[in-house]
């Protein structure tokens, strides 16, 4: 009996792949610049109100969000993963002992996470680059935020679970609202109530906080097709080896940037002080509206690509591939015209008092966006070996932009040209990794072409033989 609507196979191997690319990819990118929308609007805020010593500040502090962010990717990440195999094994009762045990995890992590990042604080942020002056407006704005870090681990890591469940709608409203209430809370308490640094960390802890109610909501109101049992609170080793093992590659994609972070301030630091860790920051949250509409476009190519691939259908896995490359480049690049014909304009969003983070901005933005339109190409391209199920060659590629070839040339071009040199990574890092992209493409285009089945090969109809033969 034909189902309501059409099968997986309808869907993934026969339906448009344009109107798969906008059915997939939308939610997607709107989840993902929604995510980053609240952290650039909070360095508005912040350099607004605060100056280019705040806007430093959350320069120095990312690095060791992202490693609080790490711990909530690698668990979430990695039980949805197992809960979605132990659903399609129609084993209900393991996935809710994965989620259980994925719920205790997230609950130690972050809480083990707090207490060390309390201790540690100042020596971490002096390690992650902090300025004399910045220090003491990066101490009061990560102090406020590992707080939140349960609620944004339980956050994130279950609203994965819900996507797992066929529930992304849901999943991507209960992001919106978080955004929306940091949004609406940081003019609040960073103007109304004047309190600066913290005021933005206060706003996006509580943000999380609401992000957080919906998604325990969402499981404790009776609409979850799993349910979190006390029960299967108890950690077993199997399960929790399982969780690390499948959330290891995130985890470790994360804790890799934030590593690169930490050099790169610190170089910003050596060869150009507060004011070029401040216009680090700007430029950090451009890149991060940027970089978060091609990961969403990335999400949404890669179940296309992967069935398809799975199918043997190639000639779709290439055109899925090539359009999405198109779109993602398209949007790229409407981005950099904005960008390079308004730069000071764009630092102006961010503060518009200070006449020499403006003025270096002016300078720097041409350098550090010069080669923006290639990402669209290189992070489509790398996504889709991860897509093919070429998880070394995916991780490799990642990792090339940033690890192997940007912490190079922060470390080396600065000899040569100062704080240019810094600015100067960024295009080199992208230019090359797009490069070393585009060779592993063409050898698997190449391997497509030789693995390609043969059409199969029709017998003549007998009225059409040449022999004539009936």
């Amino acid at each position: 009996m034909q189902a309501n609507g059409p099968d997986q196979a309808d869907l993934m191997g026969q339906q448009s792949i344009l109107k798969l690319l906008v059915r997939f990819s939308l939610p997607a990118v709107f989840g993902m610049m929604v995510q980053a929308l609240y952290n650039v609007v909070d360095r508005i805020y912040i350099g607004r109100a605060v100056g280019s010593l705040g806007i430093g500040a959350t320069t120095i502090t990312m690095p060791i969000m992202m490693i609080g962010f790490g711990f909530a990717l690698m668990v979430g990440i990695g039980g949805n993963a197992l809960i979605s195999i132990r659903l399609g094994e129609q084993k209900r009762d393991k996935a809710e002992e994965v989620m259980g045990n994925a719920v205790v995890m997230m609950i130690i992590s972050s809480s083990i996470l707090v207490t060390i990042g309390m201790i540690f604080v100042i020596p971490a942020l002096r390690i992650f680059g902090a300025t004399d002056a910045i220090l003491p407006y990066a101490r009061d704005y990560i102090r406020i935020i590992m707080l939140g870090w349960i609620f944004q681990t339980m956050g994130f890591g279950l609203n994965n679970f819900i996507r797992g469940e066929g529930n992304p709608k849901i999943a991507m409203v209960n992001m919106l609202v978080g955004s929306v209430a940091n949004i609406i809370l940081d003019p609040i308490f960073i103007f109304g109530f004047g309190w600066g640094m913290e005021g933005a960390a206060a706003a996006t802890v509580i943000a999380q906080f609401i992000s957080f109610l919906f998604v325990m909501r969402y499981f404790l109101g009776g609409k979850s097709l799993l349910k979190i049992r006390v029960r299967y609170f108890k950690l077993k080793r199997e399960v929790v080896l399982r969780i690390l093992a499948v959330g290891a590659a995130p985890f470790l994609f994360h804790i890799a940037d934030s590593i690169v972070g930490a050099i790169v301030n610190t170089q910003l630091k050596n060869h150009g002080g507060d004011l070029a860790i401040s216009m680090a920051g700007v430029n950090i949250s451009v890149l991060m509206m940027i970089f978060m509409f091609v990961i969403g476009m990335a999400q949404g190519t890669q179940p296309i690509i992967g069935y398809n691939y799975g199918a043997r259908n190639y000639d779709r896995v290439r055109k899925t591939l090539l359009l999405a490359i198109l779109i993602a480049t398209v949007g790229v690049s409407l981005a950099y015209v904005f960008i390079m014909h308004f730069p000071v304009e764009l630092v102006q969003m961010f503060n518009k008092e200070d006449a020499a983070l403006v003025e270096l901005g002016a300078h720097a933005i041409p350098i550090v966006f010069l080669m923006m339109p290639l990402i669209g190409f290189q992070v489509i391209a790398s996504n889709f070996f991860q897509a093919i199920g070429k998880a070394r060659q995916a991780t490799f590629l990642v990792l090339s932009r940033t690890v192997l070839i940007q912490v190079p040339c922060v470390l080396i071009l600065p000899w040569f040209f100062g704080l240019d040199g810094i600015w100067i990574s960024t295009p080199t890092s992208i230019f090359t990794s797009a490069l070393l992209t585009g060779l592993f493409l063409f050898f698997a285009m190449r391997q497509f072409k030789e693995d390609q089945p043969e059409p199969a090969v029709q017998e003549p109809a007998a009225s059409t033989r040449r022999d004539g033969v009936k």
